[in-house]
């Protein structure tokens, strides 16, 4: 059974649509932000840091995340540890976030057999490229909670990051279809759309 990537801008739909695979196929789900956010906290050193540089986050975790996707994404989806004589069970799972880098990602998952993403995992891309920024800009607004980021911020800075969030979710399109992803356009009937990619990652895996 492969498992399941999901890459996209943020406020794509990535972790509502993770835990709807969740909740219908019973894969784990894995945040590459709280990742993110440990390595920050753990390994300063790494410069791996939320909201910074997004291209020198994405460079500096894309050897642990090859070798994470390599090591657990074996033939079968089992993942085969050094020290163990088998495979690990039952290890499905959901990584979804915006720092993947292909281009050093790949290369490592060669040195464990993995030719092409799409053989081991199913690829769903997510973008929101038909909104406005103002649009962007109502949602933070009708959507944010303490826990968000950018709760704080006032219009102008929600205006810039919506400008940069529709800038890269054009950018994330055309970089994802180059590598077998299927994209998926979430700006509008939200929930439809990330309905029917559960009811379409199904027939992927065979479980319809």
């Amino acid at each position: 059974m492969k498992n399941i990537l999901i890459a996209g801008p943020s406020r794509s739909g990535k972790s509502t649509l993770a835990q709807k695979l969740h909740n219908e196929l019973n894969y784990f789900v894995i945040n590459i932000d709280k990742l993110a956010a440990i390595f920050q906290d753990a390994y300063p050193q790494l410069n791996i840091r939320l909201n910074w540089d997004r291209e020198k986050t994405a460079d500096n975790i894309a050897p642990f995340l090859g070798h994470f996707l390599g090591m657990f994404s074996s033939s079968g989806g089992r993942g085969l540890l050094p020290y163990s004589h088998g495979a690990v069970e039952d290890n499905h799972f959901v990584l979804e976030g915006g720092y993947f880098h292909f281009e050093k990602i790949l290369p490592i998952l060669k040195a464990y057999g993995i030719e092409n993403l799409k053989d081991r995992f199913v690829l769903i891309g997510l973008t929101q490229n038909k909104k406005t920024a103002d649009e962007f800009v109502g949602d933070f607004k009708k959507y944010d909670t303490e826990g968000d980021w950018t709760y704080h911020f006032n219009e102008d800075e929600l205006k810039e990051i919506a400008e940069d969030n529709l800038s890269f979710g054009r950018f994330v399109s055309e970089y994802l279809l180059q590598y077998g992803f299927t994209v998926y356009d979430t700006s509008k009937e939200r929930e439809r759309v990330l309905n029917q990619i559960v009811e379409d990652v199904k027939v992927k895996l065979g479980s319809v």
